[in-house]
C-alpha cells in the first residue's frame, strides 16, 4: 500500500508536467492504491473485532484520516479537473506518509 501510493503520487506529479506520462495505467494504479487503503482499513477492523483486540488510538486516527482522504480525493476529482494530476500526486504522497507513520507506531 505504501509503495503503490508513493509510486502513484510521484507518477501523477510527473504527469502534471509531462503529458506523455498521462496514460490509462496511471489511473488504474491510482485507483488500486486508493482501494488498497480502504481494504487495509476494513481488514484491520475485521481482525481487531474478531480477535477482540485493543487498537491504539493513533492507529484509529491515521487510518480514519486515510479513509476520509480517499473520500475527499474522489469527491474533488471533477472540480479540480485541470489540476487532477496534482491532486492525485499530493494525495498519493500523503497516503504513503500516513501508511509509513502507522507502520512506525508498531503492530496492534
Amino acid at each position: 500500500m505504501v509503495f503503490l501510493n508513493g509510486t502513484a503520487g510521484v507518477w501523477s506529479l510527473l504527469a502534471h508536467r509531462n503529458k506523455l506520462l498521462r496514460i490509462s495505467v496511471l489511473s488504474w494504479v491510482t485507483a488500486i492504491a486508493q482501494i488498497m487503503v480502504l481494504a487495509h482499513l476494513f481488514s484491520g477492523v475485521a481482525l481487531a473485532s474478531s480477535e477482540d483486540l485493543e487498537v491504539p488510538k493513533f492507529h484509529l486516527l491515521y487510518w480514519s484520516a486515510a479513509a476520509l482522504s480517499v473520500g475527499v480525493i474522489y469527491g474533488y476529482r471533477n472540480q479540480l479537473d485541470n489540476k487532477r494530476y496534482l491532486l492525485y500526486g499530493f494525495a498519493g504522497l500523503f497516503l504513503m506518509g500516513l501508511g509509513i507513520r502507522s507502520m512506525l507506531l508498531g503492530s496492534i
